[in-house]
């Protein structure tokens, strides 16, 4: 009697260990947002078919930061974690070349005179501000080299922005708004003036012919919108022959005139390496710039654009 007793009491003792032991927690690591990129506006198809010339594409990303997320102001105590798929460099350099495939542009046609047209990224983020919503900023800068390593298209920036409005929360509107800011920042790309390039007409035989182009007459049409910007222009020069000069004041938008274009060194052999800058400013908004091909506005005899202001963020 006695030991089944003690033996009732042993196992009503382990019964009561076991269920006084805690249960380990499983710890789940939160998931991850994510931005997925993708080329949301097709180009325009076959645009340029039947270029003389193959062009070939380089993709740098030179951000000064890799975060996707550059300002988040919906929590004061932490960041959320964002993972980007693809990456920026594989993404750019995947859609560009489908975007000009696209437009006609004929990439790696022959080594010996292919174009080399090299983009370096320099922001691509996103961000989320209280009563803005998202938020998409994408830049970029492009040159364009011919088949002899010479600077046909210097240095020439180019930017998207778009904003969504929603919750922060929204990962997806996220995401639309920072693709929508990327096919903006394609748009801006004057693909006329590289496809120019690329044709063999386009380009003048010297035949030893260094002669000074006469003073052309070049009619100007600048306007933006909103209107009452202050325009400037500056000469961008890649020969020797020709120098850089600082900005010039023209006017306000609408700007209309036409003047005698007379720069000193230009020559018919050269003129394709010279270009003018025309810059707009407007206090409140984003300074934009659009570079002309000097030889292009010869003999078109004009200059004709419109800018579409950007506001400046806070």
């Amino acid at each position: 009697m006695k030991k089944t007793h003690a033996l009732i009491i042993a196992i009503a003792s382990l019964f009561l260990v076991s269920c006084g032991v805690e249960k380990q927690a499983i710890y789940i690591p939160p998931t991850p947002n994510v931005i997925n990129l993708a080329l949301i506006k097709e180009a325009q198809s076959n645009r340029f078919m039947f270029l003389d010339y193959g062009i070939r594409l380089n993709v740098m990303d030179n951000r000064a930061s890799n975060n996707i997320l550059r300002k988040y102001d919906a929590s004061v105590t932490s960041t959320p974690e964002v993972n980007v798929e693809p990456d920026v460099h594989s993404f750019v350099n995947e859609s560009m070349r489908h975007y000009m495939r696209t437009l006609g542009f004929n990439f790696d046609a022959d080594i010996r005179t292919d174009y080399i047209m090299q983009v370096t990224v320099t922001e691509f983020n996103v961000s989320y501000l209280s009563g803005v919503g998202w938020s998409g900023t994408v830049k970029m800068n492009v040159e364009v080299y011919d088949h002899d390593k010479i600077l046909v298209y210097p240095n020439v920036p180019v930017s998207g922005r778009a904003s969504k409005m929603g919750v922060s929360t929204d990962w997806e509107l996220a995401s639309l708004a920072l693709n929508t800011a990327y096919s903006n920042a394609l748009a801006d790309i004057d693909w006329d003036l590289i496809a120019f390039f690329l044709n063999k007409s386009n380009h003048k035989p010297t035949n030893g012919n260094d002669s000074d182009f006469e003073p052309n007459v070049i009619r100007w049409f600048i306007t933006s919108q909103p209107k009452g910007a202050d325009v400037y222009w500056r000469i961008v020069s890649s020969t020797p022959d020709v120098k850089n000069t600082n900005q010039n004041f023209l006017g306000s938008t609408p700007y209309e005139s036409t003047e005698t274009l007379d720069i000193k060194g230009l020559k018919m052999n050269n003129a394709g390496n010279v270009q003018i800058e025309v810059s707009i400013e407007k206090d409140g908004y984003v300074t934009q710039k659009k570079r002309f091909n000097v030889e292009q506005v010869i003999d078109q005899k004009e200059i004709s654009t419109k800018f579409n202001l950007v506001k400046e963020e806070d």
